[in-house]
């Protein structure tokens, strides 16, 4: 299948992402010790001393820590997942309708797997629910 898109707009996203893939990588490497396997950081226990305030310190920190290494890990591997894409030639198709997802969007996102309309649909679906369940 051809892609809907011309090169040099698939150009153009493809520096984007690498871009953010370099960006995100050495954010993980400020929070996370390197990865103990491929794509697997793990983060950082500070070492602030031997005392009660300086342990309480270490948790805290380590616990903030874990909370960006999760998100900046989760960033990182969209970001990788839409290189894959773009490498396949299946970059900027909307998981759910299969249709071309819009090139305004893609700039602003891209590592974006929907459409807007899919996601809207999806986003009332799933406060639906939470309200149902509530």
């Amino acid at each position: 299948m051809a892609s809907p898109f011309s090169k040099e707009f698939l150009e153009e996203i493809k520096q984007k992402l690498l871009a953010d893939q370099i960006k995100l990588e050495k954010e993980l490497g400020v929070v996370t010790d390197k990865p103990v396997m491929r794509d697997e950081y793990d983060a950082k226990f500070p070492d602030y001393g031997k005392d009660e305030g300086e342990s309480a310190a270490e948790v805290a920190e380590y616990d903030t820590n874990l909370q960006i290494e999760e998100a900046l890990e989760g960033q990182l591997r969209d970001t990788k997942k839409a290189l894959k894409k773009l490498e396949d030639g299946v970059y900027g198709i909307c998981k759910y309708c299969e249709k071309p997802i819009e090139e305004r969007r893609l700039l602003a996102r891209p590592t974006s797997g929907s459409c807007v309309e899919c996601k809207k649909t999806l986003m009332k679906k799933r406060k639906w629910y939470q309200l149902k369940a509530d």
